[in-house]
């Protein structure tokens, strides 16, 4: 049975378990489960990750721990009572580790791996915590790390920063919200620091910066005092001191003052090394203590010295040889070192960690010993060198910064000695007692005494009474144990020395007037081994006549002769001057000495007191000592008045206690009556206690308190101190010098302290008599106080006012405790309550400041007290806030008062909901309205006030109840006809809040905090809501606001969709972010269903709203259910919903366009509102306006899809299309219909079609009308009438078109703008400008070149493809000059996943149905619209209209049917012809079109020859007329059109077709149309040679000089041609009188290393002469459109000459064609009509053939002409030419390959034909036209034959598992498939 347990249990898994068993519940190591029951070793409970779920599990595999219960029963909530921070981590991993994976698979490896290792970190640190083996320092050194850390990672990740205090998260719910904001400051400034700079914590976008940080951080009281201690470890020293002891003296020193810091740390090291003296832990460690921040940020550095402790080695002092060592045991100087400390005092305070250093140890000459460590500092080591020893190494030493109590005094107690700082720490507290004086001997000066080598001087120090009996223990020469006598260094043979050695002297107190310190100076002899010859000493008193002590600084003293210490022994030298500035003394025992003093000799040193007893002020002295010379009290009291700097007022400060002690004594009589010095003692005594206030002495006000408390006992002198400020504040208006009274008043706290404990201690004395009468005093000086704060304003009295008001927070403090704090608080308010109008600015600060400091003091406890000082102080602040001055200030105060007046709310403890706190109700009346006001002032800008602002309004607004707003509605409308002021309150509110919401003013990381302002904002939205409905709610306006109403709802909106409380993107601490976001939504709601009928007041507004509102997923049915409430209710008004409906389809527009819905809203949306409409009596109109809705969310979406990208460009276009169409066609939307005509016309203009840009302008263009001067039609233009509007746009696509060279289109729109400004407007100087324009369209379509477009068949299949595409085709227009490779490329960088068909059959079912994408691409060819051309028409508007304006193009794929010929597969080549039809023309507003219909036919092979003939023909008849109408132009386009017809070099050409179809054999099979066919290619190959026999005649006029051996080439082949004609053309046969045969071959080539190459290298060839170039590398420039290639090359200025009539005249005329059935048979013209004489001497051209790789069999290849013996010619004349492949994939292909400038196809034949001839701009001018050919007529027919070349070559073979394209058919101009689909590169063509 199961028992329950008698309270939760916690356990963590530490197994895996399934939960195999009925019930059970798995389990996973690390899982926590609260246990409820137990039963024989099982347990029952549930996973603290789902509450829900509960089940079962055994014991043994969780590990019960320690816990606390929150709660009772089923709901008592368990939680591991164990340290939160570990728990933290244990958290922040596991969220961490999904993150982190994420960061690895977006390939972000630096994040990657500095999160991998701070998680590492995290790891081992909650290990190390766990353990519970560490200090503590060391845990809270490591906890601060940790924290770090995690914050970082969180930054790192774009999680949420968690607010802290030290290490501890804090909980949201325990403090108000300006706490929370305060703890957010701080955390990100931690995080700032840790990062090692504090930068902007708001973010880009945020109103929050720095400043805040700043301003907030500084602003919470008085900075704390905090001394540090540098803890120094000796760890090895490197060198050795040449068989001697030595001593190693340590101490910090100030560079930049050059002088030491403290006192010096000795280390001694033995003769053989440093490691004998380690003994224990801390022997040689110490502890540099009482370092101040301002010590710290000092450049300190840390010098060694190294003395040598021995006896004199050999002769030499110097040397460190070892042999015999003589003299006395010296300290000899041996090296020093210096350690730079500025880097290791920046590391944070709290994370500092011991480290080691080492330094090198230098020396130099002993003279400048002194000055050694100096030299290193300033980087002068020009006179040193390193000491000698092992190299790299020195003194090594550890470092470590201490704070901590538990420290320091762990490190003291295991050995560290204490090396104190060379005067005092910050602070001296009244018990400390110190009283040390320095001592540094500088230098001296001796005489040499005749001797011929100066003296080893040492000098000893001891100190000595006036007796002459020495004190002992008094010398340090280092911290650790004082000695009786100091022996300084000695100095080899140096009369001059200088030893800066560092003494401390304590001398007890009770002698240190008579003591005084003696220095005797002995020669050291380097012979006897005892000798120290004394010859002579100092000395200096350290009590000066006066008695003061002796001066701070350097003293000069004199040295006297004694060789007889003897003499010293009595002290009699004391009656001698010890320096220039002492004088001779009486002899105390009248023994006259006899001491010589020699004039050149002296010594120096220097002093520094460092005591709490004696003093080197005589003014201050003569205040201390006042009873030995009363007559002078009030001179002392004056002078001490007058100490105002530098180191007197230190002085003063310094001996505080004593000082206060004899001014009270002075201040009063025994029996409390005054004295006469008592008005003097006053001034002293608030001149002291002002002194308190300034900034350099902040951190003595500690020492008067403590003083005060502990140390005061004048009892009676509170009637005089109360006296003294009342005369003060009535003296302080009529007073010329108003600093004293300043003074007084900086002082009054103090003062009224003392008078209170003086009273106090009266009291407790006398069992509280004369109570009364203290009141009355107080009441009277607090009278005279006011007096002066309200008197009317002076000039000379603001100061006076503002220090009375600075100190009058301590004030009250003393007054409440002596008159109760309710009539403190009176006082305080009348003090405050003076008139503010024309205070100067320091004033009203100082009242704000004296305000919030009065309530953060006793008054601010009581609760009749505090609400009388918040009453005043609430009025100043909205002054201020009105005025928006001191802003601030005023921040930082209504903080304060938000924290004193939040408490936190006992959730077992019921809340009444009428109970009314009076705090926060004054705080709320005469506040709220002008925060609200002055935060909508702020926000949008860059405040550093702001965020702390924005905290206290929400602050405010925590803290009211429902009775506080009720108590804010009346007080804002007391009538209910005066509604405005509490509207223009509940505007403002609504706008302030939503800004809050929406700007996030608060940084994004800040999740906490944003979350709980949420919590706030939504208890707000309950509230306000209450006074709309009471108020501005009514069935019509203007008992309805609208303007309030669209407020509060859209205020709601915005926190139902605040990105604080979307789920999805955070899941940090704080209150449960989806019920609040439910909750707000939930209240929204409620509050739109109690409108009714007003609700049709708000749309559209509303409308939005509500669907806001449905992208929460627990409320969408209830939105939407309210949307078809608002549809009914509009139709039963109005008998429609197309307001509603209008505003739907605009609100569901923007929601799409900012991502806020997805595929899975739209099918809810179309579910859900389909089922709400169904149930009305409109459900046929309602189920259709929701197919339109849903199907224009199907289109929003596919637009949202495509929206950025480059790679989506197209597909942006067609969706833009897609929503356009549907706005007019579908809802007839037309301002939205606009809104993305304007879209696609800035995508056009991104993408430079410009002639798609001007077409789609040109449909907003057609919905306007001439006639009409409507205003407003257009948004972006709503002055601007329509007719205006439409002459706008049409300009606007003139220049689209000029741009685009669509000048045809243009044509119609001038001629409308010509009609509007001729007949209507009369306007003639617009109309001459149109004329003009209109011209120049028409110049630039007979002059202009224009590339032709090519036309791409695309068909996109699988259900892969977006919805707009999917199984659809389309007709593409290619850009300038592209063809279907770079097509192809740009359509798979469009549609990434997409396959690419590389065969054109048309794709199978298996395609269609599946999830990928593939896309199938051919060329197409345009066919042109019927058009009636004149016979004058220009040919440049018939090419433009061949390939524009169109909406029918062809497809051809070729296919053989049987039989088939090997040897002429034209017998069986039939073409595959599909039709395919748009549904718009092209160009249109897109590059595309889709296909609407499709139809195929099979042409038979002679019809297909038939076709090609034509081509052929027609393009040559188009150059014959170019050439004859303008014979300047580039002869090239010409002459390669001509090579390409005659020399074709592949598999026959006209033979082919001879032999195929005008045989008796085809005769006799032919069908009547295949004769027909046959019939019409006879005629067609009469008439090619015709008109190939007029274009020679005209070639050979027109050629220049080097192009004339081409030309006689041409002829010759044209000759052996017609020969080869067969008796089926009825060819009159001539036997030719010179054939190739008989010309000359070109000379054989060398063959060289070059040749060998030449067919693999086609830029081998010289660009020199044309014919250095293979003659069939001519394609490359044929391939373009005869107009292009012409304009290519213009006629030189001046080379035109009479003779151009002529030529032109004698240009023979084109034959006509024959008439059919009257076939004439051709007769050829002798060769020499042919011939060119130019040169006289005949030249013959090798012709070859071009062999393909793709020949059926090796051995099909055309034989080549034979070749004959002919004069030598040089091998780069004629070399033979290299087949090449995919050379020209920009032209369409030409016949042969060399005539392609009809083609429509890119193709490479695998013929290269004479690239040479196009590099080359040949003019047909100057003296090639002084000859001339006579006139002949041709009747020869001829055949285009490259054109068929390659349609007789061999289909490529693919061998298996590899699909590599085939080459295909050149000739094929016209062509835009064959039978295997492929192309170059891989590229699908029809």
């Amino acid at each position: 049975m199961w028992v329950p347990t008698k309270s939760p249990k916690l356990a963590v898994a530490v197994f895996n378990w399934k939960g195999d068993v009925r019930s059970g519940l798995p389990l996973e190591i690390g899982e926590t489960v609260q246990i409820l029951e137990e039963h024989s070793g099982w347990c029952r409970g549930f996973s603290t990750k789902d509450r829900s779920a509960w089940g079962i599990f055994p014991l043994c595999v969780v590990s019960v721990r320690p816990c606390t219960v929150k709660g009772s029963g089923p709901t008592a909530i368990a939680e591991l009572k164990d340290d939160p921070l570990v728990r933290e981590i244990a958290v922040v991993l596991r969220e961490w580790a999904r993150l982190w994976k994420k960061l690895y698979v977006e390939r972000e490896t630096y994040r990657f791996s500095a999160v991998a290792k701070v998680m590492r970190e995290l790891l081992s640190g909650r290990r190390a915590l766990l353990a519970g083996t560490l200090t503590q320092d060391q845990t809270r050194a490591l906890r601060l790390k940790l924290v770090a850390k995690l914050d970082w990672g969180n930054r790192k990740l774009g999680l949420e920063l968690v607010p802290r205090r030290g290490a501890a998260a804090v909980e949201p719910e325990d403090m108000s919200l300006v706490e929370l904001y305060r703890v957010h400051v701080e955390s990100a400034e931690r995080a700032a620091a840790w990062r090692g700079t504090l930068r902007r914590a708001g973010g880009s976008g945020s109103s929050f910066n720095s400043g805040t940080l700043t301003n907030t951080s500084l602003s919470n009281g008085p900075t704390t005092v905090q001394s540090h201690h540098l803890m120094c470890s000796m760890r090895d020293f490197g060198h050795t001191a040449g068989g001697d002891e030595a001593e190693l003296l340590l101490w910090l020193h100030d560079a930049r003052r050059a002088q030491p810091l403290s006192e010096r740390f000795r280390v001694r090291i033995a003769r053989d090394g440093f490691s004998n003296y380690v003994d224990r832990l801390h022997a040689n460690s110490t502890l540099f203590a009482d370092l101040s921040t301002t010590d710290l940020s000092r450049e300190l550095w840390l010098v060694a010295w190294v003395v040598r402790v021995g006896r004199w080695a050999g002769a030499g002092g110097g040397g460190s040889g070892t042999g015999e060592r003589r003299g006395p045991v010296a300290r000899r100087p041996l090296g020093a070192g210096v350690l730079p400390l500025t880097e290791f005092l920046r590391q944070p305070v709290q994370g500092s960690t011991e480290k080691e250093y080492t330094f090198k140890v230098y020396q130099s000459e002993e003279k400048d010993f002194h000055q050694l460590h100096d030299m290193l500092i300033r980087k002068q080591t020009n006179k040193c060198n390193v000491l000698p020893g092992q190299p790299n190494y020195g003194i090594v030493v550890a470092l470590r910064l201490l704070t901590n109590a538990g420290s320091i005094n762990e490190a003291v107690a295991s050995g560290a000695t204490v090396t104190a700082k060379r005067g005092f720490p910050d602070v001296i507290m009244p018990g400390d007692v110190r009283n040390d004086l320095y001592l540094t001997l500088e230098k001296a000066e001796f005489e040499r005494g005749g001797k011929s080598t100066a003296k080893n001087v040492l000098a000893t120090v001891t100190v000595h009474d006036n007796t002459g009996q020495t004190i002992s223990d008094c010398v340090w020469g280092a911290s650790g144990s004082g000695a009786t006598l100091y022996e300084s260094l000695v100095l080899y043979h140096n009369n001059s020395p200088a030893w800066g050695e560092q003494l401390r002297l304590t001398v007890p107190l009770e002698t240190f007037t008579l003591a005084h310190v003696r220095i005797e100076f002995r020669h050291c002899s380097t012979r006897d081994k005892n000798e120290r010859k004394l010859f002579g000493f100092s000395f200096a008193r350290l009590m000066e006549a006066s008695g003061a002590t002796l001066r701070d600084g350097a003293h000069e003293l004199y040295v006297y002769k004694c060789d007889d210490p003897t003499k010293l022994a009595t002290a009699s030298y004391l009656s001698l001057p010890s320096c220039s500035t002492d004088s001779a003394r009486t002899p105390t025992n009248g023994v006259v000495v006899s001491f010589q003093r020699s004039s050149k000799e002296n010594c120096t040193i220097s002093t520094l007191l460092c005591s709490t007893k004696l003093t080197q002020n005589e003014d201050l002295l003569a205040l201390l000592q006042w009873r030995a010379r009363p007559e002078k009290v009030q001179e002392t009291l004056l002078r001490v008045l007058r100490l105002g700097d530098g180191l007197s007022c230190e002085e003063l400060i310094k001996f505080l206690r004593d000082v206060l002690d004899a001014l009270f004594a002075l201040f009063s009589t025994e029996d409390g009556n005054s004295t006469p010095h008592s008005g003097t003692v006053f001034l002293v005594l608030v001149s002291i206690c002002s002194l308190l206030d300034e900034s350099r002495f902040q951190h003595f006000k500690p020492v008067l308190d403590v003083y005060i408390e502990e140390h005061f006992s004048a009892a009676l002198v509170y009637k005089g101190l109360l006296s003294s400020v009342q005369h003060c504040a009535e003296w302080a208006a009529g007073a010329e010098g108003q600093e004293p009274i300043r003074k007084c008043l900086r002082s009054l706290g103090a003062v009224f302290r003392l008078a209170v404990r003086s009273r106090r201690l009266f009291a407790r004395a006398t069992g509280g008599q004369y109570e009364d009468s203290f009141r009355r005093d107080v009441r009277a000086a607090l009278h005279a106080l006011k007096a002066l704060a309200q008197h009317p304003h002076r000039d000379h009295l603001a100061p006076a006012q503002v220090a009375l008001m600075t100190s009058w927070a301590s004030v009250a403090k003393e007054v409440a405790s002596a008159l109760g704090p309710v009539e403190a608080a009176r006082v305080t308010s009348s003090m405050l309550d003076a008139p503010a109008a024309s205070s100067p600015p320091a004033l009203a600060k100082a009242r704000l400041a004296a305000a919030q400091d009065i309530l953060k003091g006793p008054l601010g406890q009581d609760p009749e007290a505090r609400n009388i000082v918040l009453t005043t102080a609430c009025h100043h602040l909205r002054v201020h806030l009105a005025r928006r001055d001191e802003l601030s200030q005023c921040a930082e105060m209504l903080s304060e008062l938000v924290s004193l007046l939040w408490k936190k709310e006992d959730p077992d403890e019921a809340v009444d909901p009428d109970e009314l706190d009076p705090d926060v109700d004054v705080l709320c009346l005469n506040t709220l309205d002008v925060l609200v006001e002055t935060v909508l002032h702020l926000i949008g800008g860059n405040s550093p006030v702001l965020g702390s602002m924005v905290a206290d309004l929400l602050g405010c607004m925590e803290l009211l109840r429902p009775a506080h707003y009720q108590r804010l509605w009346s007080h804002l409308a007391p009538h209910p006809q005066d509604r405005k002021p509490l509207k223009d309150f509940l505007m403002r509110a609504f706008l302030v809040f939503r800004h809050l919401i929406e700007q996030d003013v608060f940084p994004a990381d800040w999740m906490v905090l944003r979350v709980q302002s949420c919590k706030v904002l939504l208890s707000a939205l309950q509230d306000l809501a209450k006074p709309l409905l009471e108020r501005f709610l009514g069935d019509e306006p203007p008992q309805f606001d609208s303007q309030l109403w669209s407020g509060y709802m859209e205020l709601g909106v915005a926190l139902v969709t605040s990105s604080a409380l979307t789920p999805e993107r955070w899941a940090g601490r704080g209150p449960d972010r989806p019920r609040m976001r439910a909750a707000a939504g939930l209240q929204v709601l409620a509050v739109w269903g109690r409108l009714g009928k007003a609700q049709l007041h708000l749309v559209p507004g509303a409308v939005g709203a509500l669907l806001e509102i449905t992208l929460v997923g627990e409320l969408r049915r209830a939105a939407l259910g309210a949307l078809v409430s608002l549809m009914a209710m509009e139709r039963e008004a109005t008998g429609s919903a197309r307001r509603t409906e209008a505003a739907l389809v605009d609100k569901l527009d923007s929601l799409v366009a900012d991502n806020k819905a997805d595929d899975h809203y739209r099918r809810l949306f179309d579910c859900v509102l389909m089922e709400r409409v169904s149930t009305e009596g409109w459900r046929e109109a309602g189920a259709a306006f929701v197919g339109c809705v849903t199907r224009l969310l199907e289109r929003l979406l596919d637009y949202r899809a495509v929206m950025q990208g480059a790679e989506h460009r197209d597909k942006r276009m067609a969706a833009t299309v897609n929503l356009l169409s549907f706005y007019k066609n579908e809802i007839d939307r037309k301002e939205m219909y606009l809104r993305y005509v304007y879209k696609l016309h800035d995508l056009h203009i991104a993408s430079d079609n410009f002639v798609e840009a001007g077409c789609t302008l040109l449909l907003y263009a057609e919905t306007l009308s001439w006639e009409s001067d409507q205003v407003g039609v257009d948004p972006e233009y709503p002055e601007t009438p329509e007719w205006k509007r439409k002459e706008a746009l049409y300009n606007q696509v003139l220049q689209y078109f000029d741009r685009g060279k669509c000048w045809e289109k243009g044509l119609p729109l001038l001629r409308e703008l010509a009609t509007l400004y001729e007949q209507k407007l009369c306007d003639y100087a617009r109309l001459a400008h149109c004329l003009r324009t209109h011209a120049t369209f028409l110049d630039s379509i007979l002059t202009q070149l224009r590339p032709e477009p090519e036309y791409f068949r695309v068909g996109f299949y699988g259900k892969g493809c977006p919805l707009f595409v999917r199984n659809k085709q389309f007709v593409y227009r290619g850009y300038d000059y592209e063809r279907i490779g770079a097509f192809t490329q740009r359509l798979q960088s469009e549609y990434v996943a997409a396959h690419i068909m590389m065969r054109n059959t048309p794709p199978d079912d298996s395609i269609i149905a599946n999830d990928s994408q593939y896309i199938q691409i051919c060329n197409v060819k345009p066919v042109a619209g019927r058009r009636q051309w004149g016979s004058g028409a220009p040919e440049q508007a018939r090419r433009f209209y061949a390939c524009n304006d169109v909406n029918t193009f062809l497809c051809d794929r070729p296919l053989h049917k049987p039989p088939i010929d090997k040897d002429n597969e034209f017998k069986s080549l039939w073409i595959e012809r599909t039709t395919l039809v748009t549904e718009n023309t092209l160009p249109g507003i897109l590059r595309w079109s889709e296909v609407v219909s499709r139809s195929v036919e099979e042409i038979p092979p002679v019809e297909f020859a038939c076709e090609t003939m034509e081509s052929t023909e027609r393009e040559l008849r188009g150059l014959i007329s170019q050439y004859t109408a303008d014979p300047t132009r580039n002869i090239n386009p010409f002459s390669m059109r001509l090579q390409g017809t005659i020399d074709a070099n592949v598999q026959g050409g006209i033979t082919k077709y001879e032999q195929a179809f005008l045989t008796s054999e085809f005769a006799r099979t032919a069908s009547p149309r295949e004769a027909a066919a046959a019939a019409k290619l006879r005629r067609l190959v009469a008439s090619q040679l015709a008109v190939v026999d007029a274009g020679l005649t005209l070639h050979g006029r027109l050629a220049p000089e080097d192009v004339k051996p081409l030309h006689r080439r041409l002829v010759e082949r044209f000759n052996q041609l017609r020969q080869n004609l067969g008796p089926g053309l009825a060819r009159a046969r001539r036997q030719m009188s010179e054939s190739i045969v008989n010309t000359p071959l070109p000379p054989v080539p060398q063959m060289d290393k070059r040749s060998q190459s030449v067919q693999q290298n086609d830029n081998y060839y010289e660009d020199g002469h044309l014919y250095n170039k293979p003659i069939y590398s001519l394609e490359d420039c044929v391939e373009q459109r005869p107009e292009s290639i012409m304009s290519a090359s213009l006629p030189l200025s001046g080379e035109k000459s009479d003779g151009d009539d002529s030529m032109i005249k004698s240009a023979p005329p084109l034959p006509s064609r024959p008439k059919s059935g009257d076939p004439r048979s051709p007769t050829r013209p002798p060769l020499d009509k042919y011939r060119d004489s130019l040169d006289g001497e005949a030249v013959a051209v090798e012709t070859r053939r071009h062999s393909r790789a793709s020949w059926s069999e090796p051995g099909d290849a055309p034989p080549l002409p034979p070749r004959v013996s002919g004069s030598a010619r040089s091998w780069t004349e004629m070399p033979p030419a290299v087949p090449r492949r995919a050379r020209d994939e920009a032209r369409g292909g030409g016949a042969g390959g060399a005539g392609g400038a009809g083609g429509d196809d890119a193709r490479d034949s695998g013929v290269s034909v004479g690239a040479g001839l196009a590099d080359h701009n040949y003019t047909n001018a100057g003296d090639h036209r002084r000859h001339h050919v006579s006139d002949f007529d041709l009747t020869v027919e001829s055949l285009r034959y490259e054109e068929i070349i390659s349609m007789m070559s061999e289909p490529l073979r693919v061998d298996e598992g590899e699909t590599p394209p085939p080459i295909p058919p050149k000739g094929l101009g016209h062509l835009s498939s064959f039978d295997s689909g492929h192309h170059e590169n891989g590229e699908t063509n029809c």
